[in-house]
């Protein structure tokens, strides 16, 4: 078997019998106001073309943030998303962000749509924020979203349908006239944090029911509201459920999932029983996390199942760049899709020069697992249709210190899966549970450079020839005192030798029952500046942004590894990756 021992310290390369990655931690800034390109148009072009993605969702130019919602009517996926009409620019500083929207027929080839929502009436002057789509009785879509009354950001809920249901693509929408249908009338709102409204669900009394994020008596809420016809709406005493966690939650979503089934539910129809259902929240501008629970049909609120205080402790839909996301049921496929907003993460001034900021991440089937305890994800089976130049190893030995150079593809735009066996678990280092506490910061104490006694062994990517940049994404194996835990880690510390990025080294950890598994997978899927990882057959997910100079400059080629830097021998029974072709656009 071919394999590269490479010793790497500082930024000089040359050969041993170990690899140690000498990590610098850079500081991590915004960078506003600092133009890192050169700003002929040239250069902009070069620039905006280099690290702009080929197979994520993203509009032919301007800034994206959240998807609004999706859906799948008369053969056709659906896409909203807000946007900005005129610039890369957050456009919540001017007041004028719209619902973007596009349509496709495998949710990986998109056309771009005019605008569907605009802010063109006093319940939405100042910008059309989140919402979502539902379809009612009759094969009827409708939306459901957050407008601006003012420059102080008041906020209400509003509804607009489709024109002409019969244009397949349903390109223009029509405001209700009886806007805003739900306004900030509640006893201890903040009527500037109340937006968001939830896919819309059939309840027992056959009453449609919507959530809105909410800061209710300085606290976190789900607030309820129900009605008939899906424009008159009545709020619920009780929220669907709250909590002190935070004082505001955001872009919500709540649905239902059938424990051990990869299949999705409707929230239209009737739920079976045995059914769980997942409350998620995004917060703090940057965690989308989630509890499972039920519908206590009687009281009409989610119970979790668990009640943790300490929100760093609740499980997350991803570990990385991934925010506000929205899952909608596939009735073709009968699955449940998710996606959501990863945001650039060099400067506004970097944006402006690319003419283009924001993706969106690989559409992911999502539902539970058999315990009923976790969420899993795992891209929609549609992406492999870019796959191409497939190449495959197997039966591969790590050692300690190995680094195995994967040939044969397109490393700047790839899909690798990969599984490790371990050999033994005795050597597995002891778990503190302190660490779920904050899993990032145990990700850059115990970085690839730290041997350990199972793991770090993972994947190089995106390594420039000397390695001065390269992204890794790598395991670790605790054992606690229950069961193992695996520690993912997608370390972005030496991912550029730019200043002034955000370079986190991204981490969550999954259980892991060696008796069972033995083998644990990695799925990365590498779309230049997106680093997209799926650990444990998607129980850990990592959502990365990078932006590598040499893939600017254009300097040699990016190279990819496995490797291994723990004491225990890993073997990979198979490894295979493919060359990804671009996704087609239209405008």
């Amino acid at each position: 078997m071919p394999v590269l021992t490479v010793w790497l310290a500082g930024l000089a390369c040359m050969f041993s019998t170990s690899i140690v990655f000498q990590i610098l931690v850079r500081p991590c800034s915004n960078g506003e106001g600092v133009f890192f390109y050169p700003q002929s148009p040239k250069a902009r072009s070069i620039v905006g073309k280099r690290y702009r993605t080929d197979y994520h969702f993203q509009p032919p130019k301007n800034w994206i943030n959240d998807p609004c919602g999706s859906m799948y009517y008369n053969g056709v996926y659906h896409e909203f998303y807000q946007y900005n009409p005129n610039g890369s620019y957050n456009p919540n500083i001017s007041y004028n962000i719209v619902w973007g929207h596009s349509v496709s027929m495998d949710l990986i080839n998109w056309i771009n749509l005019e605008p569907a929502i605009e802010p063109d009436t006093p319940s939405d002057i100042s910008g059309c924020w989140t919402g979502s789509a539902t379809i009612l009785s009759g094969d009827q879509p409708i939306i459901i979203y957050t407008g601006l009354l003012d420059i102080q950001k008041h906020q209400v809920q509003n509804i607009a349908l489709p024109k002409n249901r019969s244009d397949p693509y349903l390109r223009e929408w029509t405001k209700a006239h009886n806007n805003p249908v739900i306004q900030p009338v509640v006893p201890g709102l903040n009527s500037s944090q109340f937006r968001d409204p939830t896919t819309g669900w059939i309840g027992p009394d056959g009453l449609w029911r919507i959530a809105v994020g909410a800061e209710l008596n300085g606290y976190s809420a789900a607030l309820l509201y129900k009605s008939e016809d899906f424009l008159n709406w009545t709020r619920v005493e009780h929220p669907l459920y709250s909590s002190n966690s935070s004082n505001m939650w955001e872009c919500l979503d709540f649905f239902a999932v059938l424990p051990g089934s990869g299949g999705g539910l409707d929230l239209s129809s009737a739920i079976p029983n045995g059914a769980k259902h997942v409350l998620k929240v995004s917060m703090n501008c940057t965690d989308d996390m989630y509890m499972i629970g039920v519908y206590d049909l009687k009281r009409d609120a989610f119970v979790p199942d668990t009640v943790l205080d300490d929100s760093r402790l609740w499980p997350r839909i991803d570990y990385g760049n991934f925010y506000a996301s929205k899952s909608f049921f596939d009735s073709k496929h009968g699955r449940r899709i998710i996606w959501a907003w990863s945001s650039e993460t060099d400067s506004s001034s970097d944006d402006v020069a690319k003419g283009w900021a924001g993706i969106h991440s690989i559409p992911r089937t999502i539902w539970l697992d058999s315990h009923g305890k976790q969420l899993l994800q795992w891209p929609v089976e549609e992406i492999e249709s870019l796959r191409t130049n497939e190449i495959n190893h197997q039966a591969l030995e790590l050692k300690k210190g190995d680094l195995f150079e994967i040939k044969g593809i397109e490393t700047l735009q790839a899909d690798v899966e990969i599984d490790f066996e371990l050999t033994s678990i005795n050597d597995a280092d002891p778990f503190d549970p302190s660490w779920l506490f904050d899993t990032e910061k145990h990700c850059r104490e115990a970085g690839a450079s730290v041997h350990g006694g199972i793991g770090p062994f993972g994947f190089v990517i995106l390594a420039s020839d000397n390695m001065e940049e390269h992204t890794d994404v790598h395991f670790r194996v605790y054992k606690s005192q229950q069961n193992y835990m695996v520690l993912m880690c997608s370390d972005l510390r030496r991912s550029s030798l730019r200043p002034g990025l955000y370079t986190p080294a991204y981490g969550g950890f999954f259980e892991f029952d060696f008796e069972k598994e033995r083998k644990i997978s990695l799925r990365t899927l590498i779309d230049r500046s997106a680093v997209e990882s799926f650990g444990g057959g998607g129980r850990v997910c990592i959502m990365a942004r990078v932006y590598p100079v040499a893939l600017v400059d254009d300097i040699g080629c990016a190279h990819m590894y496995a490797f291994n830097n723990g004491s225990a021998t890993v073997i990979v029974p198979q490894l295979r990756a493919w060359s990804m072709r671009r996704a087609q656009a239209s405008v």
